[in-house]
């Protein structure tokens, strides 16, 4: 299996690792609950290092990126990021990723780990023109720090000034003498920083900021954690809200789909189709915890599963999201779904389920 730079470090804060598209990653150091705890109070730190970084120039770059992705990447400047899609021409969704806009015509596109090989096939068959795509995911790695006093806790190891850093904003620098790239994204629904650096630079890293949190109550946190976090802010994850099956409208992700630009792979089909499924929570009425692709149904009509669901650790409610038909997807609507064969009745309510206080 695929380890990341931080492998070695993972047994001395007692990681417990699963098997995540090929990778060999922490699920957990303490426990789900008390990472999420701490990202949602204080901060935790992740080793997302799995995720892909590809690189993009040439004089025509724009227009491929342009092309590519759903959003608007003429609004972009350097120094700053934007979340985007990367769609088939049937308006499925190849994946979800970040673009960094590093200098004109010089771009960073950061997509998932599981789906580097495929999104990288996908870019090279549709490049025209003076384009270079250089992907370098074996070379970075990448640290999540997040959480209400991740400012404070990373200030302390670097002299840029990370007030001025704002959401979508990205700043090349050094922490704990390392040279990096810090932005400001967030993938949990709090604050906080992603760290990219080279792979040998990472268990230092790791460990300094580790350090450096250790009085304000960090955690490193793992996969569980992020899940949760991700899930309750209602940020989709690719291979359940998002797939090659399910567009980004249904997805809930429109706000990055420009259908008012010249065109990128799959506008037309996306303009065509719509938005004929929806993507909604659901709370349980009946006692029982909605899972990934469980059915969900009005009387004896399916309409729908469910993509994601748990107890949620800060609401303490049994939760999902469910992609369901447009017609049925109202607030207040009740609807059931099927756990082991057996019907327990859910409702629809307001997303997201978690929003930090500003």
């Amino acid at each position: 299996m695929l380890r990341t730079p931080l492998y070695d470090l993972y047994a001395s804060y007692g990681a417990k690792t699963i098997d995540f598209g090929g990778w060999d990653l922490p699920v957990q150091f303490s426990s789900i609950k008390e990472e999420h705890e701490a990202v949602r109070t204080k901060a935790g730190l992740f080793d997302v290092s799995h995720m892909g970084e590809v690189f993009i120039t040439g004089s025509d770059s724009q227009a491929f990126v342009q092309n590519l992705v759903t959003n608007d990447i003429s609004k972009l400047v350097p120094g700053r990021a934007m979340y985007a899609a990367m769609c088939y021409e049937d308006g499925g969704t190849v994946d979800d990723l970040l673009v960094y806009m590093m200098g004109e015509n010089h771009y960073l596109l950061v997509v998932n780990a599981s789906n580097i090989d495929k999104d990288v096939e996908w870019m090279n068959r549709h490049v025209t023109g003076d384009v270079h795509i250089d992907n370098q995911s074996d070379q970075w790695g990448l640290l999540a720090l997040q959480g209400p006093l991740s400012q404070q806790i990373l200030q302390t190891l670097t002299e840029t000034d990370l007030t001025e850093v704002k959401f979508f904003r990205f700043v090349q620098g050094q922490v704990s003498g390392r040279d990096v790239l810090i932005s400001r994204t967030g993938y949990t629904g709090e604050d906080g920083f992603e760290i990219y650096a080279k792979n040998e630079d990472l268990p230092a890293l790791w460990e300094a900021i580790i350090e450096a949190g250790k009085s304000d109550g960090l955690l490193p946190a793992g996969l569980g954690a992020r899940d949760t976090l991700r899930f309750e802010a209602c940020l989709p994850l690719y291979g359940q809200e998002l797939s090659k099956d399910i567009s980004p409208l249904e997805a809930g992700i429109g706000f990055a789909v420009k259908l008012t630009k010249d065109g990128f792979i799959g506008k037309e089909a996306i303009e065509k189709k719509g938005q004929p499924r929806k993507l909604v929570g659901i709370e349980m009425i009946d006692k029982g915890i909605p899972r990934h692709g469980y059915p969900v149904f009005i009387g004896g009509q399916r309409i729908g599963e469910v993509t994601t669901g748990t107890q949620s650790p800060t609401l303490k409610k049994n939760i999902g999201l469910a992609l369901l038909s447009n017609e049925f997807t109202e607030i207040g609507q009740e609807l059931e779904v099927e756990l082991r064969g057996k019907r327990l009745r859910a409702v629809v309510v307001p997303t997201p389920f978690y929003k930090r206080a500003k």
